[in-house]
């Protein structure tokens, strides 16, 4: 689930629990151009205080005004849509024309946003089941790759950890790298068999793991969700992870170090078996060169690489600060 959205979520089950009126909008269909994407969600609470956004600001303001007159959703869900007409998408400046479909439903104790939350928090995915015609909602282990279902009728949305990270190795680095990547929906993992730093390791929601590299990958069983970063120093630990997850679909596999030190890891995991085209697709020196050398602007160099990535977009190599020599081999090797 994406932060944003699971802040709407606690909010909403707040606001019930404290007995005030709220209604959660989702955003179910899209056509052309829209700003938020299908399985946004806002809330709006019944003194017309809101948390998220479905439209990025274009239509909320009407949005509130209906759900607050009783107009929409005041006993059962309800649906409205958004840029049907040309007329439509200049009032409420919809981009492009574009047009979204919103679901609205009145929450109560029974729509359960406690018990999703419960499953949300322990790293697991759960399917929530909204009957339109009574309002019911029922919950079901998650799966599958919509997130979003809607036919009329009844209202699916899966909620939990949309994507997975691994990290190999718990010093400085990696607590910086975890921290950011929880902000931006990542379920983080962090392995690392050595004794002395397993004591040290406290990062809220980040478990670490004592197995040892490559059979941590494994038991993983990654998917085109996931990504591995070795992040060690020590060829025994990072290059253990890298030849398993070098196989896997993961969507991004990188490596700190130099590219000194990078190029010379190809030439040790060209002795095992893998493929020339498995290993092109390390990504080593990790991360984009932004010109910082503290851990925090290196983790943030990686999760700029990780997020263009993940969304397909090819961004060029930044240029290097001047005398770049010694101050690039800083960013990346930490």
């Amino acid at each position: 689930m994406d932060s944003v959205d699971l802040e709407v979520i606690r909010s909403a089950a707040r606001w019930v629990a404290a007995g005030r009126g709220a209604t959660l909008a989702t955003v179910v269909r899209t056509w052309g151009s829209s700003p938020r994407p299908v399985g946004a969600m806002l809330a709006i609470r019944d003194d017309g205080h809101v948390v998220g956004s479905v439209s990025g600001g274009c239509v909320e303001d009407d949005l509130i005004d209906k759900v607050r007159g009783r107009e929409l959703a005041a006993d059962r869900p309800d649906t409205i849509t958004y840029g049907v007409t040309r007329e439509q998408a200049e009032r409420f400046r919809l981009p492009c024309g574009g047009t979204l479909e919103l679901v609205l439903e009145p929450l109560t104790i029974a729509s359960r946003l406690d018990a999703l939350l419960a499953v949300v928090e322990r790293h697991e995915l759960a399917a929530r089941y909204l009957d339109m015609a009574t309002g019911a909602v029922r919950l079901a282990p998650g799966g599958g790759a919509d997130r979003v279902e809607f036919d009329g009728k009844v209202l699916k949305t899966v909620h939990g950890p949309h994507w997975r990270l691994l990290l190999i190795g718990a010093a400085q680095l990696s607590r910086y790298v975890a921290q950011f990547a929880q902000a931006l929906d990542y379920h983080v993992t962090v392995c690392d068999p050595r004794e002395e730093l397993a004591d040290e390791w406290d990062v809220p929601g980040v478990p670490l793991n004592r197995g040892y590299p490559d059979d941590v990958v494994q038991q993983m069983d990654l998917d085109g969700r996931c990504a591995v970063v070795a992040l060690t120093h020590d060829p025994k630990l990072d290059d253990a992870a890298l030849i398993e997850a070098l196989k896997s679909p993961a969507f991004y596999v990188g490596a700190l170090g130099s590219q000194r030190n990078n190029d010379g890891r190809r030439r040790r995991l060209a002795g095992f078996d893998l493929s020339a085209a498995e290993i092109a697709r390390l990504r080593g020196p990790v991360g984009f060169k932004l010109g910082g050398k503290t851990p925090p602007e290196i983790a943030l160099g990686i999760l700029a690489e990780m997020t263009a990535v993940r969304h397909g977009v090819r961004v060029p190599e930044l240029a290097a600060p001047e005398k770049a020599e010694s101050a690039a081999g800083c960013v990346t090797a930490g």
